[in-house]
């Protein structure tokens, strides 16, 4: 195992962890990508080895934690989120840099959904579209990255 790849992984959980317990605005919180579901979906494409479902799993109790929901939700959003993301990835080596985004917007929407059916059961009010917008907000982080030059296993760049 790599020391520096797994000191990497470990500091970057650290910041999408602490990106989730500042005090985001109102208006910022809308807006807010899961962090912590797009570092995970990163580290599961780039290092399978060193980061599985089972980190998927704990992760997602520690954001449960944090955030002070229904215990379990980010849990099993993370969880069916990092297993298709894992059932995927050696394809995504092949896969163009629009292609790649496309994958990992529906990878974030999964975990939207999950965690709307969640909210659903416990009596949680859809507050309509605006839900979803973490989703297309972490899309664009991942394409930003991608622009920057953040290796994300893709074969090309976003045009």
């Amino acid at each position: 195992m790599p020391v520096n790849k797994l000191k990497t992984m470990y500091f970057s959980v650290l910041l999408a962890f602490m990106s989730l317990l500042l005090p985001w605005s109102q208006a910022a919180l809308v807006v807010r990508p899961d962090f912590m579901l797009l570092v995970l979906i990163f580290w599961l494409i780039r290092a399978p080895n060193l980061c599985n479902v089972g980190a998927a799993w704990m992760l997602g109790l520690l954001v449960d934690l944090a955030a002070g929901m229904v215990f379990g939700q980010y849990a099993l959003a993370y969880t069916v989120t990092a297993f298709l993301a894992v059932t995927y990835q050696r394809r995504l080596v092949l896969f163009t840099g629009m292609q790649q985004l496309l994958y990992v917007f529906s990878l974030l929407m999964v975990a939207q959904l999950m965690l709307l059916i969640i909210k659903t059961f416990a009596g949680w009010q859809f507050s309509g579209w605006s839900y979803f917008l973490p989703s297309l907000s972490g899309v664009l982080l991942w394409w930003l990255a991608m622009g920057l030059g953040l290796n994300t296993g893709g074969r090309g760049r976003a045009n």
